[in-house]
């Protein structure tokens, strides 16, 4: 499973959400970004944040950082506390048996250790850009079409 980082949801607040799963208090003290996670049952949130804060069920993901998908969590952003960072991501993508090794022995994706900054900050448009030019490669440079020497 992935998330998808920089897609906003602009349609939908943090309020109104918590308004809807019944999540007091409102408003809440705190919010966090929300963004389209992928296709895959876009009704189910999780929240990648930094890994400091955790509750059962909490998943660690690349060391620095931790999912986790309960109310538990949404609680405690609402009343001010929970993860020092954090974004609620909406859905999710998925991939069958296999098939994301054989995206990646294709060179389907290029890939890129994460950071704070690169997940939680900055604009949801340059997401991309920031990533690339940590493997420093521009995209301008890219070229559409693929071959083999």
């Amino acid at each position: 499973m992935g998330l998808i980082l920089n897609q906003p949801i602009p349609k939908l607040s943090f309020e109104a959400m918590l308004k809807q799963i019944g999540v007091a208090p409102l408003p809440p003290a705190r919010s966090i970004r929300m963004v389209n996670g992928g296709p895959v049952e876009e009704g189910r949130g999780f929240v990648l944040h930094s890994a400091e804060w955790t509750a059962q069920g909490s998943l660690s993901v690349a060391g620095d950082f931790a999912l986790t998908a309960s109310l538990d969590i949404l609680k405690a952003i609402a009343e001010g506390g929970g993860p020092r960072q954090g974004l609620l991501a909406l859905g999710y993508a998925g991939w069958g048996a296999g098939q994301l090794d054989r995206e990646i022995a294709r060179n389907d994706w290029l890939h890129v250790a994460p950071d704070e900054d690169l997940i939680f900050g900055g604009e949801d448009a340059t997401r991309w850009r920031r990533a690339l030019a940590k493997l420093k490669v521009d995209p301008l440079l890219l070229a559409r079409e693929a071959g083999r020497a």
